[in-house]
């Protein structure tokens, strides 16, 4: 993973996911690492200011004492005055450092979400919703934020200078604090009866939120298919139940908070009321003066301030713990393997022109190979096949044949349940995953294009491009038009998934791109899928063209697009069926003739009778507005 370190000790259900309050303040402290000089230097700073606080009521007694005396109190409340602006500039700094440390926090955090995530292995992306991992790197940080810069300063500053306005008021009536005490204890106790009702329904809002962001991203991103359907209300509904339901856990977590928020208020003003009845009958019966007392309310007034941030503090990290399980459970989740480069592990230089020697090494192999997304669900049974270097080959077959799987494996998306793939006669098990895909390009059936320039998104793979290069693949992907077309030319921004874009051109795009990687084995799934006849032609046009350069492998339906390969292996149910060129399958292999037949092809590929189970099938007569 790289970026920041992300600091997180023992296991989610260890010390992480411990009930107590003291467990969670554990857990939190140690999200600080790399930060703990600020927090000294804070803590300092609000104690320094905390001290200054707790003088003044001192200093108001004496000034209350020396005016009944007629003595002169102005210097002493010039040293009131001081003593509040230290205290307030002081106060300042220490909390300017705490949000800085803060967003510090979040930003290591985010770092380390941002790099795990985009670091699973693909498994991990079938179990998780990506809204909801989404939520996690946004969302629940930003709540972990207030209590790492909030939430465990005002624990210890808090406990602190409540212990020393605890002390004072000891030192001034010890009666007085007694009665104080009775009433903070009763408070205490509410407080800590609600602290795990908060815990849980904080967990549960940041679930909930989670679901809304994946809910939401799912409808997003097939809006098209959503209003195609009318089914804005639908999932409106749907979503505003996910809604709802954050909504219900905000308002429990907001109701114990607010239950635990007026039990401190009342407890804080209860003391204040007793303090100020029983000591003004003390100070009119002469048990004590003035000055005592009025010393004693400002401790007392003091007291509420820490006491408050105390009892807040705990219920927000009881909140932040529902945060940080689901941070924790994302940095938990396996990554695929980080293995350092190895010179060795490059792919070969390949010959500039023509044919492969007889000696050279295929550049793909598969041996043998059994796949299945789930250990009771095979999809690959038994699939042998090699592409030699710069040949173009293709795969077909049925739907769920399992060519995407194959895609998927040569890739490294997954690892194979048994046999092997070998890169340029190499064990993919001895190769890196970088060092694999190096040696690969795909274009994907769905035609990833992102938010941005055009010469953006054809340069992703080799952002340091030259222009020449750039115009060099355009062309071969016959993208000129789109250039010209588009405002700005490659400067011209695509919108979201390319939205801007038509579907054969944004698989052009994609074309474009792998071809600027240079790639030793190019990966082909469906790609005239989106293309005209026109356009299909040319791609044919242009495949001959990249297998001099290096080697095709094609997922395709439309036989027109693989009937000029150099090899075809047919796949069905998992198996490699039957390989060889075209004709000699549609002369040999019933699979392969029924599917010809369905895309009305014949010997020699031209369009209008198929070859089928030692009969000609001819083409049905075209209708108008089918193709």
């Amino acid at each position: 993973m790289t970026g920041a370190t992300v600091p997180h000790g023992g296991r989610a259900d260890a010390a992480g996911s411990g009930r107590s309050t003291l467990a969670a303040v554990v857990t939190m402290y140690r999200l600080t690492a790399g930060h703990r000089g600020a927090i000294a230097v804070a803590v300092v700073l609000t104690l320094v200011g905390s001290a200054l606080g707790l003088a003044q009521p001192l200093v108001a007694k004496q000034a209350v004492d020396a005016s009944g005396r007629g003595q002169v109190v102005w210097p002493l409340l010039t040293l009131l005055g001081a003593l509040f602006a230290v205290e307030a500039v002081t106060g300042a700094a220490g909390r300017f450092l705490l949000e800085r440390m803060g967003e510090g926090v979040v930003r290591q955090l985010r770092h380390g979400l941002v790099g795990r995530l985009l670091r699973l292995e693909m498994r991990e992306y079938d179990r998780h919703r990506g809204g909801d991992l989404i939520s996690r790197v946004t969302a629940d940080t930003t709540l972990l934020r207030e209590v790492v810069s909030q939430a465990l300063v005002d624990l210890v500053t808090g406990s602190l200078v409540a212990a020393g306005a605890i002390a004072l008021m000891a030192w001034l009536d010890p009666l007085l604090l007694l009665l104080v005490a009775v009433t903070v204890a009763a408070a205490a106790v509410v407080v800590a009866s609600l602290l795990t009702g908060i815990r849980n329904a904080s967990e549960h809002m940041q679930g909930a939120v989670g679901a809304v962001a994946a809910d939401m991203e799912r409808a997003l991103s097939a809006l098209p298919m959503v209003r195609v359907h009318r089914a804005e209300e639908r999932e409106v509904a749907g979503i505003g139940a996910r809604v709802d339901a954050a909504y219900g856990a905000g308002v429990r977590t907001a109701k114990l908070a607010s239950v635990m928020s007026s039990a401190v208020e009342l407890a804080v003003q209860g003391s204040f009321l007793i303090v100020l009845v029983v000591g003004g009958l003390r100070v009119g019966g002469r048990a004590g003066s003035l000055g005592d007392l009025v010393a004693f309310l400002l401790y007392a007034s003091y007291l509420v301030l820490p006491l408050s941030s105390v009892f807040r503090a705990m219920g927000l990290v009881q909140r932040g713990m529902g945060a940080y399980q689901r941070i924790d459970e994302a940095l938990r989740l396996p990554v695929e393997p980080a293995a350092p480069r190895n010179p060795a592990d490059r792919p070969p230089a390949r010959r500039p022109t023509g044919p492969s020697g007889t000696r050279e090494p295929p550049v793909l192999a598969l041996r043998d190979v059994h796949f299945g997304y789930a250990p009771e669900r095979p999809v690959l049974r038994g699939v042998s096949f090699t592409v030699p270097q710069r040949r173009h080959v293709a795969l077909v077959g049925r739907s769920g044949a399992g060519k995407s799987t194959v895609f998927a494996l040569i890739a490294r998306f997954y690892e194979p349940d048994a046999g092997a793939l070998l890169f340029d006669g190499r064990p993919a098990t001895e190769l890196t995953r970088d060092a694999c895909r190096r040696r690969i390009a795909v274009v994907d059936q769905n035609t990833h294009v992102v938010h941005g320039t055009l010469r953006e998104n054809i340069a992703y793979a080799v952002p340091d491009a030259t222009d020449a290069e750039i115009r060099e693949v355009v062309e071969l992907a016959r993208l000129e038009e789109v250039v010209d077309r588009l405002p700005g030319g490659l400067s011209a921004v695509i919108g979201e998934r390319g939205s801007n874009l038509s579907g054969g051109e944004r698989q052009r795009v994609a074309l474009a791109r792998a071809l600027l990687a240079r790639p030793s084995l190019l990966l082909l799934d469906e790609p005239t899928s989106h293309l005209d006849a026109i356009n299909e032609s040319a791609l044919t046009t242009v495949m001959k063209d990249i297998a001099q350069e290096c080697a095709l492998l094609v997922i395709a339906h439309r036989l027109s697009t693989v009937q000029h390969a150099d090899h075809v292996v047919v796949l069905q149910d998992g198996r490699t069926a039957a390989g060889g060129r075209h004709e000699e399958l549609l002369a040999g292999n019933a699979l392969y003739r029924d599917l010809a037949a369905g895309q009305m092809l014949r010997s020699g590929g031209s369009r209008g009778s198929a070859s089928g189970r030692g009969r000609t099938v001819e083409a049905p007569p075209s209708r108008p507005g089918r193709p």
